[in-house]
């Protein structure tokens, strides 16, 4: 009994020592600021920061589990967790809740569950174990090419129904970034980009009013500065009126006055940079780069495709939420339901990010694992 429980604590020691200390390092971090800025808006819900305090601790916790498996048995659960998925997206079309005219959530008691955020990762690990065993020389062959453009046109699909055309188009960006690190020709990357580009005009035509109104305002949101280019201006103005060093510790007027619409959610790094100012965010920029850059190291450790193909994902996943949520509130770009990881207050967003540096991890603890 005694050599069991020694063999298990060294078991368990050896496999503490081989996580990634310094993502660990990262999350605690980016936690900490989100909690700071959460901590400093006035909110009617006072329990606000304990509830986000929980969901962190929570995701943290499933991080730890999940990186703790070993990456051959994601391996395994890679189409089992999509079909998963791609069954909660269906679900969320018969009993889904309603949320700012979308149908995007499904209630499972603790929180509301969105789907469509974890399909971000279902569709990476799907993706990653399809190419695994494909030769890099065989990619562009159109019979090999059929199963990952159904694997990523069916969420695209369900997820347009919604209707979230933000998180439909992140998807398909995510997963076209795969194709082209698996090995996809140049040749027909590019024409499927060009393709897109010009369908693009076209395909304003199948989109919801409120969607139309949001390409006309990012074109130009004084238009209707007090309609559907509030927003956009609103966060320009607090951006800008944190200066160099920020207006200080709860003290920015945008937020707690409450002009600024969603400060602790898709706004947050608003809220952050009028308080904190360019000062500030630069500091949480040079966090999520260390991130990123972390996780590109990882991913050139593993001696698997899948796991290679994983991290980049999941890089180029976090890559594309903190440019487009950043272009959102500085008018760069349109304004999309797209929060920043690890920062932003929500339960499902947080969960997604913990879950998708989980599977790093694991692929950095089992990188000499052959998942032949």
């Amino acid at each position: 009994m005694y050599s069991f429980n020694k063999s298990f604590i060294e078991i368990f020691y050896n496999k503490l020592k081989s996580f990634d200390w310094f993502i660990i390092l990262l999350i605690t971090a980016i936690s900490i600021i989100s909690l700071i800025v959460l901590s400093s808006l006035d909110f009617n819900d006072k329990d606000l920061v304990e509830k986000h305090f929980l969901r962190i601790v929570f995701s943290f916790l499933i991080f730890l589990i999940v990186a703790s498996i070993n990456i051959k048995v994601w391996y395994n659960l890679s189409y089992f967790f999509y079909i998963l998925v791609i069954i909660l997206l269906v679900l969320v079309d018969f009993y889904g809740l309603v949320g700012k005219g979308a149908k995007r959530w499904l209630d499972v008691g603790i929180f509301n569950l969105q789907p469509s955020e974890l399909m971000k990762i279902a569709v990476i690990l799907a993706l990653a174990r399809y190419f695994q065993y494909i030769k890099t020389d065989e990619i562009d062959r159109v019979r090999n090419l059929v199963i990952p453009i159904s694997l990523i046109i069916l969420p695209f699909v369900l997820v347009i129904k919604q209707p979230d055309l933000g998180t439909a188009l992140f998807i398909l960006v995510v997963a076209i970034s795969i194709l082209w690190l698996a090995g996809l020709n140049l040749k027909i990357f590019t024409f499927g980009t060009l393709s897109l580009l010009i369908l693009a005009p076209l395909s304003i035509s199948f989109l919801k009013p409120y969607q139309k109104q949001r390409i006309l305002t990012f074109l130009n949101p004084e238009n209707d500065p007090t309609g559907s280019g509030y927003h956009v201006i609103q966060s320009k103005i607090a951006i800008g009126s944190g200066g160099f060093f920020g207006q200080g510790y709860k003290e920015g007027s945008q937020s707690n006055l409450s002009f600024l619409p969603e400060p602790h959610t898709d706004f947050i790094f608003t809220a952050y940079a009028e308080q904190f100012g360019f000062f500030g965010c630069l500091i949480l920029l040079f966090l999520f780069v260390l991130l990123i850059h972390r996780i590109d190291v990882i991913s050139k450790l593993s001696r698997s495709t899948f796991g290679r193909l994983l991290c980049f994902g999941v890089s180029f996943n976090f890559f594309v939420y903190i440019a487009i949520n950043i272009g959102m509130v500085t008018g760069l770009l349109p304004v999309v339901g797209v929060p920043i990881p690890i920062m932003s207050y929500g339960g499902t967003a947080m969960l997604t990010s913990m879950f998708a540096l989980g599977l790093v991890t694991s692929a950095k603890i089992h990188k000499d694992v052959n998942i032949y």
